[in-house]
């Protein structure tokens, strides 16, 4: 069911991170996001260059593609975990390839559904009760 909730309010003012190695798709991801409000931090394709922004950038959430290139996305949801920064994973690969630990984070299947990821990150204003 669709919350009635205006998805833009959820990212509006928030800083999000992007960490996405296909280029059109992580410009699809900042467009949107930029239209419903939000501050892109990013896009990077890379781990380094996305440790690097969460030390240096104010970050209220991100979105992670699991695979970068050969490289795996995890250290990056690590320091996300530590520093208390609500993260997702955007993947089109199996679940089963996110660590036990991360279960609890919202998988989006891509192409990026950005309702869904808002849901994620920031929860449901909305009450269905």
């Amino acid at each position: 069911m669709k919350s009635s909730f205006p998805r833009s309010s959820l990212f509006a003012g928030k800083r999000v991170l992007v960490v996405e190695d296909e280029f059109l798709l992580a410009e699809e991801t900042r467009r949107e996001l930029v239209k419903l409000g939000a501050v892109v931090i990013g896009p990077t394709p890379r781990v380094d260059d996305a440790l690097f922004l969460i030390e240096d950038e104010q970050i209220d959430a991100a979105i992670l593609d699991v695979f970068l290139s050969d490289v795996l996305v995890f250290p990056v949801a690590e320091r996300l975990e530590e520093l208390g920064i609500p993260f997702v994973f955007a993947t089109a690969y199996d679940p089963s390839i996110i660590p036990e630990r991360f279960g609890g984070y919202i998988l989006c299947d891509k192409p990026i559904e950005l309702e869904n990821i808002a849901q994620g990150l920031f929860g449901s204003p909305v009450s269905d009760a």
